[in-house]
């Protein structure tokens, strides 16, 4: 026997509406798939740091400037292109003028004539040039001419300026500007620049300045190296102080010495 159901609307009409109802599930489906796909291209895409894709309510996309970020620096930047060629041109002047003050000066101000602001880092570079030649009395001119402008009071340039008088002989001059530099930057001298002054005073002989260097230097908190320990024992040594110079040795010698035992480098303690 057969059944007979009454049906309200044809059956063409059923399948219309189950046909109509995919048909927004697949647009949906694509609508999220294509905004998963705008979203993962944001995330992975490091070109799009200055711009956004806003996706509309149609799908259409859109692209939007971002503005950037302002990077704000505290120090200004110094240009090094051209430094290199600027010592090498100092250098040139330089060893050919006279070796006078005003004839020096006079080359060095025309060196600089047309410079907006000073080219500290082609005169450090000048600088390390002459002192790689050995030319020692050209490195006080441009030392104290940069002094003289206000320029270059930086601890390298301290260390080459001793270091130039040392060679040169000129230990008065090495001992005025170590006493400015005591006064200007008493807190801020580097152990480098200490064992700079100490060896400077050993070479020349003149042990009570070795001490009172090393005074300066235990006050302000500054542990020396090896070598200058040394050199500070032979000044205690030589004033006939041994009973510092074993306290010297107590407080900051080294407990430790290398020799080489069956080729290779070992590492012993010292008997106290």
């Amino acid at each position: 026997m057969v059944s007979v159901v009454k049906v309200d609307h044809p059956v063409w009409c059923l399948f219309k509406k189950y046909s109509d109802l995919s048909i927004i599930k697949t647009s949906k489906f694509r609508f999220s798939s294509e905004k998963l796909r705008v979203v993962s291209a944001l995330k992975h895409d490091p070109g799009q740091s200055d711009k956004s894709l806003v996706v509309s309510s149609a799908g259409e996309k859109k692209l939007v400037k971002k503005s950037g970020k302002k990077e704000h620096h505290l120090w200004k930047k110094r240009d090094s292109s051209g430094s290199g060629q600027k010592a090498m041109n100092l250098v040139r002047i330089i060893s050919g003028v006279p070796n006078e003050k005003v004839a020096v000066y006079s080359a060095l101000d025309e060196w600089i004539a047309w410079e907006t602001e000073f080219p500290l880092i082609a005169a450090a570079k000048a600088l390390k040039i002459l002192r790689n030649r050995n030319q020692w009395k050209r490195i006080i001119q441009v030392g104290k001419w940069m002094l003289s402008k206000g320029q270059g009071a930086t601890m390298a340039t301290y260390d080459c300026l001793l270091l130039a008088f040392d060679m040169d002989g000129r230990v008065d001059e090495a001992e005025t500007l170590w006493d400015m530099i005591l006064h200007a930057h008493d807190r801020s001298i580097s152990k480098r620049l200490f064992s700079r002054m100490i060896s400077l005073c050993d070479h020349h002989n003149t042990p009570d300045k070795v001490i009172e260097v090393f005074a300066d230097m235990e006050e302000l908190g500054v542990k020396p190296d090896q070598d200058t320990i040394g050199r500070i024992g032979r000044a205690f040594e030589t004033l006939g102080q041994e009973d510092k110079r074993r306290l010297l040795m107590m407080k900051y010698g080294s407990k430790w010495k290398y020799i080489y035992f069956k080729g290779e480098r070992v590492k012993v303690k010292l008997d106290s």
